[in-house]
């Protein structure tokens, strides 16, 4: 049963079919089987007033949004402030590249370190909803680690399918919160499958992205802090895995839209890595066609079988955006760029906003008009690995003599 009164159906993004969402909950359209994704729709002219709570309010992060979600009440959202991330001018990032009005969306400062803690908090208030005390999920790392991170703050039990192949730190992270972990010999996309099954069996409750409904809707709630932060806006770049992140952020433009808050929706960029563009290149071509070779050192993107393609390549579409391909090697620079222009260090994904920045100013989709935000989704304390393969320079042992510091500075070229 649906606990928002403002909530009037659910829609598949597979055969756009209208259900009820006063039944019992659903994860996915009952004719269309996993590839029917589910989208929240709600009485806007309600949300409009809500929104006026909503600035009223003084309630932060995603509690500010609960009556834009579809959950019972803040009171169901676990206790971390989730959301209320800075949006902060990058000057000399700015003045490198020649867009003026560039700002960074820093989700890399949530909780867990990542902007999937979103999803996760709307996941477990479902949960909590509806007396729940256990959640799966398949990750490359981040969501897992926020479902953990914020499952342990409520008493959460979770247990988490992770390809063998994830980055340490993010498999450390899991454990230090209590998680259950089983690691996959095999890819992001067995995990998922094997968390499906586990959900089948055993009646878990499961917070995959792409098969939760409630994940987009955590994920949107980017869009609402952005709009909020900055009214009038151009164009969003964000990095694209499985499409729910910007499925999510474009969903969010489309719920102020249809409530009457914007007149226009901003150019939506979704930036992937060139071996792993599923989503890319069927917005070129027009049809989708999996990948399961795909393959980037930016893992949390590393997806063959995107799980929210039809709202990813719909948003992205009716935006007038575009999605771009980049290679490792501008991930990496990237990754360099943002750190040493901004000072913040995001993960390699997180970084692929930035490459897709640089990407599409040289291929003048984007100029110094414009007033865009990127999104860094991760903090780069997650991927030790990608941050060393980034770096080509090295720390310089020195001895400890004071008298020999000034000889040792010069034969390093410091002085």
């Amino acid at each position: 049963m649906n606990r928002n009164p403002l909530v009037q159906s659910l829609r598949c993004a597979a055969c756009s079919g209208l259900i009820s969402a006063a039944g019992e909950f659903l994860y996915t359209c009952p004719h269309c089987g996993p590839a029917g994704t589910l989208e929240t729709l709600y009485d806007y002219e309600g949300l409009a007033e809500a929104w006026l709570r909503v600035q009223a309010s003084g309630e932060r992060g995603l509690r500010r949004y609960a009556s834009w979600l579809p959950i019972q009440s803040a009171d169901s959202l676990p206790p971390l402030l989730v959301g209320d991330t800075p949006l902060t001018r990058v000057p000399r990032l700015s003045q490198a590249l020649g867009l003026p009005n560039l700002w960074i969306k820093e989700d890399q400062r949530n909780p867990t370190g990542s902007f999937k803690d979103r999803a996760s908090a709307a996941v477990i208030a479902a949960a909590r909803d509806r007396s729940i005390g256990l959640i799966t999920a398949a990750s490359t790392g981040n969501a897992a680690s926020s479902l953990a991170g914020l499952g342990a703050s409520v008493g959460l039990r979770t247990v988490i399918f992770v390809p063998a192949s994830a980055p340490e730190a993010k498999v450390i992270q899991l454990l230090v919160y209590g998680a259950e972990v089983l690691l996959v010999n095999g890819t992001y996309d067995d995990a998922f499958e094997l968390s499906l099954e586990a959900t089948r069996q055993f009646g878990w409750f499961n917070r995959n992205t792409g098969y939760n409904p409630f994940t987009l809707e955590g994920k949107k709630t980017v869009s609402l802090e952005i709009f909020e932060q900055l009214p009038h806006l151009d164009a969003v770049f964000v990095s694209v895995g499985d499409g729910c992140i910007i499925g999510g952020i474009g969903k969010g433009f489309q719920d102020l839209y249809r409530a009457g808050l914007i007149d226009r929706l901003p150019r939506l960029y979704g930036v992937q890595a060139d071996g792993s563009s599923v989503l890319s290149k069927a917005h070129r071509r027009g049809y989708l066609e999996a990948d399961p070779g795909a393959c980037t050192y930016a893992d949390s993107i590393c997806v063959g079988e995107p799980r929210v393609a039809h709202q990813a390549l719909q948003v992205v579409k009716e935006s007038g955006g575009q999605f771009l391909t980049v290679s490792d090697d501008e991930i990496r620079s990237s990754q360099l760029q943002l750190a040493r222009l901004t000072g913040i260090f995001a993960e390699p994904a997180g970084a692929t906003s930035v490459a897709g920045l640089n990407k599409a100013l040289q291929a003048g989709f984007i100029g110094p008009e414009d007033r865009i935000v990127s999104v860094v989704t991760g903090h780069g304390l997650k991927d030790l690995r990608g941050a060393i393969s980034a770096v080509q320079t090295k720390a310089v042992q020195i001895g400890r003599q004071p008298s020999q510091l000034a000889d040792q500075l010069r034969l390093a070229g410091i002085v």
